[in-house]
């Protein structure tokens, strides 16, 4: 019996590290659809989040032949494209960033990441002056508490860069009445309105504010996805199977669309949990 069970278990732990190497470097692409009678004309966006200087393909050509594909309208970024990492080689993302913005307008939200290198000359030195410079010399302005109305659309899209406080870890930070207001002022109710913020934690912080649409990632999908049951198993604040874990999430009506993202860090596997491109179609 004891041999029987070792060998099951050998059995299981090769299963185990198969699909850990399969989902760790494939992503799917999931759609949703988002009617709203401010939107004048149909606009489609791809979402990216979480990539963390991962490459599907040479140069990522998978990853950029899935974009194509789309034939998006826009590029929503919703932050932590590259990782915050001394000495680390940003060439991976910038690279991706490069091809994208020469095809289509990418409005790019910051993560804890980008923030990170801003936050932390001394242990970074100047990645963030780096990075700021490439993206700026592509034609990228990171939208820091900004926003950019698209007006043939009907559409506004917000860019929420929130204090670091806000991603401790192990429990959420109480956000002050009236912060979002004071960072972003107030959304024109005319317009459907997208905010892309990285922590979604703060969901109905957000849909408080008047974000019809918020895109998020962070939570990496919760690394591991529970067969059956498909809850993420930890959160970036050390969470076990967080509420807000990957998927559309709603508050009335308002709307969440949490990426699994596309790359990996601080824990470099993904089981039972690809990586997501997103499509919006906005009708």
């Amino acid at each position: 019996m004891t041999d029987v069970m070792i060998t099951l278990l050998g059995i299981i732990c090769i299963l185990l590290m198969w699909v850990i190497l399969y989902d760790s470097n494939r992503f799917v692409v999931r759609k949703l659809v988002i009617c709203d009678r401010r939107i004048k004309k149909p606009l489609r966006a791809v979402v990216l989040a979480d990539l963390h200087n991962k490459r599907y393909g040479k140069n990522n050509e998978s990853l950029l032949a899935a974009i194509r594909e789309k034939k998006p309208d826009i590029i929503l970024i919703a932050g932590d494209i590259l990782t915050a990492k001394p000495g680390k080689s940003m060439e991976p993302a910038i690279c991706l960033l490069r091809e994208l913005a020469g095809e289509f307008p990418v409005y790019y939200g910051n993560g804890n990441h980008e923030c990170r290198l801003k936050l932390y000359p001394q242990t970074y030195g100047n990645m963030a002056g780096e990075y700021g410079q490439a993206l700026k010399e592509m034609g990228i302005c990171p939208m820091v508490n900004s926003h950019a109305k698209l007006k043939e659309y009907g559409i506004t899209v917000y860019g929420a860069e929130i204090a670091k406080k806000y991603y401790k870890r192990y429990k959420k930070q109480k956000m002050e009445k009236g912060y979002l207001e004071q960072l972003l002022g107030m959304p024109d109710e005319a317009c459907y309105t997208i905010l892309l913020a990285h922590n979604p934690e703060y969901f109905p912080e957000y849909a408080q504010w008047g974000a019809d649409l918020t895109v998020s990632g962070h939570v990496h999908g919760g690394v591991v996805r529970v067969p059956v049951w498909g809850r993420g198993l930890i959160s970036p604040n050390m969470k076990l199977f967080p509420k807000y874990d990957g998927g559309i999430f709603k508050e009335g009506d308002k709307t969440m669309l949490l990426s699994r993202g596309l790359g990996m860090h601080t824990i470099p596997v993904r089981l039972f949990n690809p990586g997501e491109l997103w499509v919006v179609e906005f009708e």
